[in-house]
């Protein structure tokens, strides 16, 4: 992932102490139900599309603006499907150290763009839509996690309640 320009202003004056980030996750499916994933260029893992978001700006935006950047997909959020903090400290190959508050999006394509996924910068090396019954491999343990979370919501959502997952005592709800 990119780094902002922010966090490495930030990372001037703090060097790589622990640093708290707001992320935003987003599940991207299209008519037929196939799940946009990515292979990390960092990692070779397959994952969902992932960001920081930046100061002032709406996590769902980032949400619509990293799909676009790192798959050139036009994309609509249309729920909110949980918030969770990670329960462990990153360390960056470079040393810097950093937690995430994740915010899991549900979207789809927008009719009116894109729906032809490309590889729209250096963070990925391959995009693609996939039957989420046949998630390609290495798959990265957080997306398989998140992938959880949006068929957990989806099922409460299908019963009648649309209430986003959130949260508390590390246990979504």
């Amino acid at each position: 992932m990119a780094t902002p320009e922010f966090v490495l202003k930030l990372r001037e004056k703090i060097g790589h102490d622990l640093l708290w980030m707001m992320g935003i996750t987003a599940y991207v499916h299209d008519a037929e139900g196939h799940v946009l994933l990515g292979q990390r260029a960092d990692n070779g893992k397959w994952a969902l599309v992932c960001g920081i978001v930046e100061p002032g700006e709406e996590p769902a935006d980032t949400a619509v603006r990293e799909i676009r950047e790192e798959t050139g997909i036009d994309a609509l959020v249309t729920d909110m499907v949980a918030v969770k903090s990670s329960d462990r400290v990153l360390t960056y190959d470079n040393g810097d150290r950093t937690m995430y508050m994740d915010h899991l999006f549900l979207c789809e394509v927008d009719p009116q763009g894109n729906a032809d996924p490309f590889v729209g910068d250096d963070e990925s090396l391959k995009v693609g839509w996939f039957d989420p019954d046949d998630l390609p491999e290495p798959i990265a343990a957080s997306t398989v996690e998140r992938i959880g979370y949006v068929h957990e919501y989806l099922r409460n959502k299908a019963a009648g309640d649309n209430h986003a997952l959130f949260a508390c005592n590390g246990k979504l709800h």
